[in-house]
C-alpha cells in the first residue's frame, strides 16, 4: 500500500503557534510520591545518569519510579535529530562516557531490577550510531546482573550499515524500535527517519536471532487515519514483530507537532483487539501506554505467550 503523502506545513511545526488541547478526564497520571520513588531518584542522581522518564517528560514517571522502574537514557541528553513530537533537546552531543556501562549496571543492581529498559538519543554523529556503546552497556549490565532481563529501545541506525548487528550480538531479551507514526506523516513528524528503514531493521533483527523478542510502538492522535494504523500493524507483522504498544500522543509544548485529537478508551480497546487478531503475541493499548510502561510485567506475558504458542504448535 502506497503511503499517503500529506502537504507539509512547516509553519505549524516547531513554532509557538500550536495551542495545547485540554486533556480529557480519562487521561490521568498516577501521582505516587513514596519512599521507593525517592530511592530511584537517588540512585539515578548518584550515578549521574539520564532517564527518558525525565528528558521526555513522561506522564508515568511517578508511578514507574515508585516501583523502582526507570528507563535509562544512554549516550547523553542531546539528540542529533529534531522529531516534531519529542521533548528531548536537539543539538551537538558530548563525547560518550566510557564509564556509562558500569554506571548503568551498578544502578540496575542497586535498584534490584528483574527487568531493565535501556534507550538512547539518536547519535548520527557517531560512525556506528552508538551501536557498540549499546553492546557494552548490555554486556556489563548482564555481567553484574545475570538474572535481570534486558530490553533495549534503539534508534534506527539510518545510513549506518550493519552496525545494529553489534547490539543483536549482545542478545538483549527484547529489541525495541518504535515506528512512532504512519508513513504518510513521517515528513512532518520524523523528518530525519525513514519508515521502511525502521520496518526493515525490526525484520532483520528477528532474522538474525529468532529468540529475541521484537517490539515496536505507535502514537495516535497526530492526524493519522484508522486505515493507516492498520497498515502499520500489517507492516510490523510482516517484519515478525512480537509486541506492539499503542499510546496517545501528548503534545509537549506549543512548539511541537499539533495534536489532532484525543482517542477514547473504546478506540484503544478496538485497536488492541484488531492487533491481537493480526497475530501479535502481546499488545498494550491505552492513552498512557509508552514503550517502557509496565515493561517488566509485559515481558512476563510475552514469555508465556511464546510458550503457549510453542505448545500449540507441538500438539498440532
Amino acid at each position: 500500500m502506497k503511503p499517503k503523502i500529506r502537504p507539509r506545513h512547516p509553519e505549524k511545526v516547531n513554532k509557538p503557534i500550536n495551542p495545547i488541547k485540554k486533556k480529557p478526564v480519562w487521561i490521568k497520571s498516577k501521582l505516587l510520591n513514596t519512599e521507593e520513588f525517592f530511592l530511584t531518584k537517588t540512585v539515578v542522581n548518584k550515578n549521574n545518569l539520564s532517564t527518558v522518564c525525565q528528558e521526555a517528560n513522561c506522564p508515568n514517571i511517578t508511578e514507574c519510579w515508585s516501583k523502582r522502574h526507570a528507563t535509562f537514557l544512554i549516550m547523553g541528553k542531546t539528540c542529533t535529530r529534531a522529531c516534531a513530537f519529542c521533548n528531548v533537546i536537539t543539538g551537538k552531543p558530548k563525547s560518550l562516557d566510557p564509564f556509562e556501562p558500569f554506571k548503568i549496571a551498578n544502578a540496575v543492581k542497586k535498584l534490584n531490577l528483574k527487568h531493565t529498559v535501556i534507550t538512547s538519543v539518536d547519535r548520527d554523529d557517531l560512525e556506528d550510531g552508538g551501536a557498540n556503546h549499546f553492546y557494552e552497556v548490555i554486556v556489563e549490565t548482564r555481567k553484574q546482573n545475570p538474572l535481570t532481563t534486558i530490553e533495549v529501545l534503539t534508534p534506527d541506525f539510518l545510513r549506518k550499515g550493519d552496525s545494529y548487528k553489534r547490539i543483536v550480538e549482545a542478545a538483549p531479551d527484547v529489541f525495541n524500535h518504535n515506528i512512532e507514526t504512519v508513513p504518510g506523516l513521517y515528513r512532518q513528524v520524523r523528518p530525519g527517519s525513514r519508515y521502511f528503514a525502521s520496518v526493515e531493521l525490526l525484520k532483520n533483527v528477528k532474522k538474525i536471532n529468532k529468540s529475541i523478542f521484537t517490539k515496536s510502538g505507535i502514537m495516535v492522535g497526530l492526524g493519522e487515519s484508522k486505515d493507516e494504523i492498520l497498515q502499520v500493524m500489517d507492516d510490523l507483522r510482516y517484519a515478525d514483530v512480537d509486541f506492539l504498544t499503542i499510546g496517545q500522543y501528548l503534545q509537549p509544548s506549543e512548539k511541537h507537532h499539533p495534536l489532532d485529537r484525543y482517542y477514547k478508551l473504546k478506540d484503544f480497546d478496538e485497536l488492541k483487539s484488531i492487533a491481537e487478531s493480526k497475530g501479535f503475541l502481546m499488545v498494550s493499548s491505552s492513552p498512557l501506554t509508552r514503550s517502557s510502561y509496565h515493561a517488566d510485567e509485559d515481558f512476563e506475558v510475552l514469555q508465556k505467550s511464546r510458550m503457549n504458542q510453542a505448545n500449540a504448535q507441538s500438539i498440532s
